[in-house]
């Protein structure tokens, strides 16, 4: 039987929503880990349950809600610590329900571990390391109006995220760590102020990650033996805007090693705001043995043809780009404080595919943005029909408190929404399998994802194994093949929304 007042205590972090939360998890748990605490292998059997919220639709709120319940029900001993971008926006409504131990904000998160460990001595349990700052030194918001916890506190840790310069980084892997892809976040937080958008005000302002360290953190991963990793943020494409002395000076003496930067490629001319992302990349190949980048979701005005270029011309960098668009509406844009026209959308993409045709090329697309009218959906729906996405990420509008659109008069229906975001989808499903179709007969490079799946006992069914293309597209690959291995693949047919291969 476990006994909760064990003097090692065991943490589960659960995160909601998008790549950047699932990296400040994994830092999360990196802080649990450097301070001697064991990961449990289920939310059942932690003492510490950290739950990383997402707040980017009323849904995210619900789900996190949800989460908190099932977990106090589950495990009524734990202690619940509610972290993330809701934990930001509104933490008295988390502090309030019934199990939560304590509440820390995206101000807070960098100390989380510390935080909760030293409330965890104060209730009476033994420091398992022996060694924290006082809890007093750190800021804390108290809401005496609340219930008690079990242990007569109820702690609510925010501050002004404006404030905020810490930047949390870990690679991400998946539960079982055998995920042959760790994604690493090198950037946070967002300058924009898109009118939907509450993202600014519960990450705060742009900030990077210094360019030594994501590169110390690239060859740690090779040296582990991983052979591709993911970059992103939460707007990667301004990563390097907010460090001081510029991009080259971020270059280690360490990394410099005797080569001029004209053969790292650097240029010798300065830096300019739209290369930085250009440099972090021309970096990571310079100075790592990485197999295969892939980089995440870049806005569309800071896709240059600079960095057109460098993708298209390095067989090291996946053929995969994501261009987040929204709407294909003008009017609608405007509405929702977007910096780009639909013509300048249209160009980048029309670039992009001229230079790597194979390429992937998926898009954020939202309907029923507050006013949006049949005609300007049809706006969006053509600008759709007449690019050549691969794939949609497609949202309906969820007003968020405090943001400008949810002020905005002429919302439109749920019904309306709803039935637009079914339309939509349909079409993106529909370019998604055109797409793959091109591939049939063709070879394609693949990363392998897991070992063998899908052999009945007894039975005579074929064996396969799930892989990724290099341009993103899932891969069924026969016979039981190692993870982790890059392959060529036959492409024989599409079937359930993959590709089925031969080597």
């Amino acid at each position: 039987m476990r006994c909760y007042y064990s003097i090692v205590a065991s943490f589960y972090v659960q995160n909601f929503g998008c790549r950047a939360t699932q990296a400040d998890g994994a830092a999360i748990e990196r802080q649990f880990e450097e301070r001697g605490l064991d990961r449990a292998s289920e939310l059942r059997e932690a003492e510490i349950v950290v739950l990383n919220t997402c707040t980017v639709t009323s849904s995210a709120d619900q789900d996190a809600r949800a989460a908190i319940r099932r977990v106090h029900r589950e495990n009524p001993q734990a202690r619940i610590v509610v972290t993330g971008c809701y934990a930001q926006r509104s933490p008295a409504e988390l502090a309030a329900l019934p199990g939560v131990s304590q509440v820390i904000g995206n101000s807070h998160k960098h100390q989380l571990a510390q935080i909760t460990i030293e409330e965890r001595i104060y209730a009476g349990v033994a420091d398992p390391v022996g060694s924290f700052v006082p809890l007093r030194t750190l800021t804390a918001a108290r809401d005496s109006s609340q219930r008690p916890t079990t242990n007569d506190r109820r702690l609510v840790f925010v501050s002004d995220i404006f404030a905020h310069t810490e930047l949390l980084a870990a690679p991400v892997f998946d539960a079982s760590n055998e995920r042959t892809r760790p994604n690493l976040k090198v950037q946070d937080g967002c300058d924009n102020r898109c009118s939907f958008c509450v993202i600014p005000y519960v990450r705060g302002q742009s900030r990077s990650l210094k360019l030594d360290q994501i590169l110390q953190e690239v060859n740690a991963l090779v040296a582990a033996g991983y052979r591709e990793l993911v970059i992103s943020g939460i707007n990667l494409g301004r990563w390097g805007r907010d460090l001081e002395g510029g991009v080259k000076s971020q270059v280690s003496a360490a990394h410099r090693d005797e080569r001029p930067l004209s053969n790292l490629g650097f240029s010798q001319r300065p830096t300019t705001n739209d290369q930085r992302l250009v440099h972090l990349i021309r970096a990571v190949l310079d100075h790592t043995s990485l197999e295969k980048l892939r980089i995440s979701s870049v806005e569309p005005m800071d896709w240059s043809d600079d960095l057109i270029a460098l993708v298209a011309g390095s067989p090291r960098i996946a053929k995969h780009v994501h261009v987040p668009m929204q709407s294909g509406s003008d009017t609608v844009l405007r509405r929702m404080h977007r910096k780009y026209r639909p013509w300048h959308y249209r160009e980048k993409i029309e670039k992009i595919h001229a230079a790597m045709p194979t390429a992937a090329i998926g898009a954020d697309v939202m309907v029923g943005f507050p006013g949006e009218t049949e005609v300007e959906f049809a706006e969006t729906r053509r600008m759709i029909e007449d690019l050549p996405f691969t794939y949609l990420h497609v949202f309906t509008y969820s007003a968020r408190p405090g943001t400008p659109a949810a002020e905005m008069t002429n919302q439109v229906a749920v019904r309306v929404a709803r039935e637009r975001n079914r339309i939509l989808r349909e079409l993106s499903e529909k370019k998604k399998l055109s797409f793959m179709r091109s591939f049939v007969g063709e070879t394609v490079e693949a990363i392998t994802l897991s070992g063998g799946a899908d052999a009945p006992v007894g039975g005579t069914s074929p064996v396969f194994t799930e892989a990724l293309t290099d341009n993103y597209l899932k891969l069924r690959l026969r016979g039981e093949h190692d993870p982790n291995r890059w392959v060529q693949a036959q492409v024989e047919r599409c079937e359930d929304g993959a590709l089925v291969a031969v080597t």
